[in-house]
C-alpha cells in the first residue's frame, strides 16, 4: 500500500524551476533512498513533500490524503516528522529540552510515556537528559535527532543527509539506529550523499538528475549501474548489505520502473 504518493511535482525558487515532473511512491514500512548530485533537486523535493516549499504543480498525497496545499504544520500532525539536514539540534538547550521540542503537541502523560519509551532504548540520551546538546558527539547528537523526530510516533519520517560531518564511527551508530527503525517497519525517505550508507538502509533507490527521477530500483538490482551511480557524484560506492524486503513492499520493487532516458 502507498503511502506517500508524489506526482509531476514542479517546484522551484523564485523564478528558477529545480523539479521538472517528479514523480515517485513510497509505501508503507518501506525505506526508500534518494541518491544524486548536489542540485539534482532531492532536498527541493523533501522540502515540497515536508510542506516548506510550495508545489507549482503536482500533486502529493498522503494515505490517499491530498496534501498538495496543507501546511507545514498539518502535515506534521497527518504524520510527517524530519530529520533536517544538519540534524537542527539546538546546542545550547539541554537534551530534555530538544525531546520537548519534538513532543510539544502531546498531552503531558503521552509525551512521559513515548520519552521513556525511547530513553530505554538509548539510555545514554537519559544519561545525559540535562547536559547541553550542543557539547553531545556527532553519533549522539544524530540519536538525539532522530529520537525527537520519533516522539510524534510518525507514519513516514524523512530524513536529509544524515551522516553529514559525521564520523565514520558516529555514521555507523546512526546506520544501527536507521536500519534498526526499518526493521522493526518504520517508513522511511532518506536523501543521502553516502551511497554505500543509504543502499545499506533501503528496500529502494531513486536516483535524481537535473530535477528528475531517471532511475529507481531495489539496491541488488543496481549492480552493474553502480558506474551510474558514480557518475552522478553520490559517494563512495561500497558495497550495501543484502537484505529481503517486507512482503508489503516486494511487490512495489520488483516493479520497479527501468531507467528512462536522463
Amino acid at each position: 500500500m502507498s503511502l506517500l504518493v508524489v506526482e509531476e511535482l514542479v517546484a522551484g525558487y523564485g523564478s528558477h524551476t529545480v523539479l521538472h515532473g517528479v514523480a515517485f511512491e513510497v509505501s508503507e514500512g518501506e525505506a526508500v533512498a534518494m541518491l544524486g548530485l548536489n542540485g539534482a533537486g532531492k532536498s527541493v523535493t523533501l522540502r515540497c513533500v515536508t510542506g516548506i516549499l510550495p508545489a507549482w504543480s503536482g500533486r502529493i498525497t498522503l494515505d490517499g490524503k491530498d496534501i498538495t496545499g496543507a501546511s507545514a504544520e498539518a502535515r506534521t500532525r497527518l504524520g510527517i516528522a524530519t530529520v533536517p539536514q544538519g540534524r537542527g539540534i539546538f546546542p545550547d538547550l539541554s537534551v530534555e529540552q530538544n525531546l520537548r521540542l519534538g513532543g510539544y503537541r502531546l498531552p503531558a502523560r503521552t509525551y512521559r510515556e513515548r520519552r521513556e519509551e525511547l530513553l530505554a532504548r538509548f539510555p545514554v540520551l537519559a544519561e545525559r537528559a540535562e547536559q547541553r546538546a550542543g557539547t553531545l558527539s556527532g553519533g549522539e547528537q544524530a540519536v538525539l535527532a532522530v529520537n525527537r523526530a520519533l516522539l510524534s510516533k510518525p507514519r513516514l519520517l524523512i530524513l536529509d543527509e544524515p551522516t553529514a560531518g559525521l564520523s565514520p564511527a558516529a555514521t555507523a551508530t546512526l546506520l544501527s539506529l536507521l536500519t534498526g527503525l526499518r526493521d522493526a517497519g518504520t517508513t522511511l525517505l532518506v536523501v543521502e550523499q553516502n551511497v554505500g550508507f543509504a543502499l545499506t538502509i533501503a528496500h529502494r533507490a531513486l536516483l535524481m538528475q537535473k530535477g528528475r527521477v531517471i532511475q529507481e530500483a531495489s539496491p541488488d538490482k543496481l549492480g552493474d549501474r553502480r558506474a551510474l551511480l558514480a557518475a552522478l557524484g553520490a559517494g563512495e560506492l561500497s558495497k550495501p548489505a543484502r537484505r529481503r524486503a517486507p512482503a508489503k513492499t516486494a511487490k512495489g520493487a520488483a516493479g520497479a520502473a527501468k531507467a528512462a532516458a536522463g
